[in-house]
């Protein structure tokens, strides 16, 4: 996970036809000058265990990429900043391809059938056959590509950090649409991956906007906002939705960076409640329940039918903590010391804390059946597990 309180990465002006400034590595976390909380005494209820280790390239760099690992037939598809793909087996950790795409790469893997796709920082989506590695074709869309793509009807979709969103033949290619949103002058480095349901798609954009596109010619279906940029500053205007959305039935549950949390109706937009919690890291969904980490880190439990706190802990604060994400009856987040913490998902009280390695985590863990998956950000992947 990229450091949020970094004050050196500070400002960085993206230079691919978006005029607009993206922020990443600082004041995410409030403005607070403490540093983080010192790590409880608690007696654990679980034991946990790694599984496996793996080396799945270089990880990260310096350049802030999405990338993160991603799950499919058995496999574990990682790539790393300099275009290295390595799969290894869910169940061992053993390598069983790894091919060199010779690009820096900014997001991905996605997969969809026996295609993997990947985006660059210089604006193209490179589409892979998974089982050859052989490039089948590539396209050149407008700017810096940090969220996955999602295939729709045989459409991929892809969002670029100036706001466009391009429907591209998912056999060829080919442009087939372009819907195109302005962004704000200043954003959080970073954008929400495009959400696809029964023939549409779900954006989140910058300025706490969520529109919804026809997967086949991206016309407008509905566009709802969740969160008002206000105040004197860009800064104080800051309304990103730049984490995972997530879909259950009818609804449509998001968080913005501003501070709300809110349901819609996937039919027309309309708001069915809002909760005051700001995150720039999206939601984790499981039965009736959504989990957050909010910008002070504190870790949120919220009944996803009403909006209702089920349990808040901020034991966790200032430790820039992942996005929880759910395991059975825990929940689950890694620190930026490296540090996994485990929490009772009935009490939320801490039930395990382990060590992933010193590196900070790449991203939020990946949750398989009843294991767990952890990449850092110098390439180290960890699988994990509980027992007893």
């Amino acid at each position: 996970m990229i450091s949020i309180r970094k004050f050196v990465l500070a400002v960085v002006l993206t230079t691919v036809l978006t005029g607009c400034q993206t922020v990443g590595g600082w004041f995410n976390r409030g403005d607070s000058e403490d540093g983080p909380a010192a790590l409880v005494d608690f007696s654990p209820s679980i034991q946990t265990e790694r599984v496996w280790s793996a080396n799945v390239g270089r990880g990260l760099g310096r350049s802030q990429p999405s990338l993160r690992p991603v799950y499919d037939r058995q496999e574990i598809w990682v790539a790393d900043y300099r275009g290295r793909v390595t799969v290894v087996s869910a169940e061992t950790g053993r390598q069983l391809q790894r091919f060199d795409l010779d690009m820096p790469l900014s997001a991905g893997p996605a997969l969809d059938g026996e295609r993997a796709y990947f985006g660059t920082f210089s604006g193209q989506l490179v589409v892979v056959d998974r089982n050859s590695g052989d490039v089948l074709w590539r396209a050149q869309l407008s700017s810096e590509v940090l969220a996955n793509p999602v295939v729709q009807d045989g459409v991929v979709v892809v969002r670029c950090i100036d706001g466009r969103v391009f429907g591209l033949d998912r056999q060829t290619g080919a442009r087939i649409w372009v819907y195109d949103r302005s962004v704000p002058l200043l954003t959080l480095r970073g954008t929400s991956d495009p959400l696809g349901r029964a023939g549409q798609i779900f954006i989140g954009y910058d300025d706490g906007m969520v529109t919804a596109l026809r997967a086949a010619d991206g016309s407008v279906i509905w566009e709802q906002r969740v969160s008002v940029p206000e105040g004197r500053t860009e800064l104080d205007r800051l309304a990103d939705i730049d984490g995972p959305m997530a879909i259950v039935g009818a609804e449509l549950y998001v968080v913005t960076y501003r501070g709300q949390m809110a349901s819609l109706s996937l039919d027309a937009g309309r708001i069915l409640w809002v909760k005051d919690v700001a995150s720039h890291q999206g939601l984790s969904l499981q039965r009736t329940q959504l989990a957050a980490a909010d910008r002070e880190d504190a870790v949120w439990v919220v009944d996803r039918r009403n909006g209702v706190t089920i349990w808040r802990d901020d034991r966790l604060a200032r430790r820039e903590i992942t996005r929880p994400v759910f395991m059975g009856q825990h929940l689950v987040t890694v620190d930026q010391s490296g540090f996994m913490h485990w929490f009772d998902l009935d009490s939320g009280e801490f039930a395990a804390r382990t060590r992933i390695g010193r590196n900070a985590p790449a991203g939020a863990p990946l949750v398989v059946g009843n294991t767990l998956y952890v990449l850092d950000v110098d390439g180290g992947l960890t699988a994990w597990r509980t027992r007893g």
